[in-house]
């Protein structure tokens, strides 16, 4: 652990929408100046690549939508394609919060819609409940691997089409710029900081990581990983943060 004090954050996301964030607590209550600067971003893809993928609206009659960029490329395709969606297909939402952000779109009492819990496997359930619909699964191009095996599991009907991806950004304007602590979120962040700099040298860099897949990803490309979240006694990257911090600046 590097004993040198803590001043500057940068957390490798999109700035919360939200007041009371918790990084933005972190700022008052540490008073460290903290930045957001997204390290990678989603970029939809045109209709006629999805129409590459033999995929027709069609044919389907209901769809899968693990996320609330799922939701957004679903309705963006439907209308580049001119699909006009029926009211009795059926929505299938991984959590509570993509059942509230499909609101945006469809009117909530009128339409068919299943939730899950959390996890991608709770909506097993529902899922094998409904298992003669024709399933559509509108994804990013870095599917997590329980979906398809849960979903191949449950030998239900299903298509997974790529409407969107992860794409890294161009950092290139942060090149001179030096942070504390840099923190990331997954795996592709992490791709992301050598893209942008192969020669990226740590030094009093430290660095935080939020989950193993992340963690992984960090060791692998030669990073010290000072700061772990979700670990015992700090769930969250906020709490990870703000424990570090502040026995850094102990005293000085």
């Amino acid at each position: 652990m590097s004993n040198l004090k803590v001043k500057t954050i940068l957390f490798s996301q999109p700035e919360p929408k939200v007041e009371n964030s918790p990084y933005f607590e972190l700022q008052n209550k540490l008073k460290v100046k903290v930045d957001f600067r997204p390290f990678i971003h989603v970029e939809g893809l045109a209709a006629k690549e999805i129409r590459a993928q033999k995929i027709d609206l069609n044919n389907f009659t209901a769809i899968i939508l693990t996320s609330r960029n799922s939701v957004d490329h679903f309705f963006r395709v439907a209308e580049e394609m001119r699909y006009k969606i029926p009211e009795d297909l059926k929505y299938f939402c991984q959590s509570e919060a993509v059942a509230f952000y499909l609101q945006r779109y469809v009117v909530y009492r009128k339409r068919k819609i299943y939730v899950g819990q959390k996890d991608f496997v709770d909506m097993s359930p529902l899922i094998k409940k409904y298992k003669d619909e024709k399933f559509l699964l509108p994804s990013s191009d870095q599917l997590n691997a329980d979906v398809p095996q849960t979903l191949d599991g449950l030998k239900v009907n299903w298509t997974q089409a790529t409407f969107y991806k992860t794409v890294m950004s161009d950092l290139s304007d942060l090149k001179d710029v030096y942070y504390d602590i840099l923190a990331f979120f997954s795996p592709t962040g992490i791709k992301s900081l050598f893209k942008n700099f192969p020669d990226f040298k740590q030094n009093d860099t430290r660095i935080a990581v939020f989950g193993p897949s992340t963690q992984k990803e960090a060791l692998e490309c030669g990073l010290r990983v000072d700061i772990m979240a979700p670990s015992p006694g700090t769930p969250s990257m906020a709490g990870a943060l703000e424990k570090y911090v502040n026995e850094a600046n102990k005293g000085k």
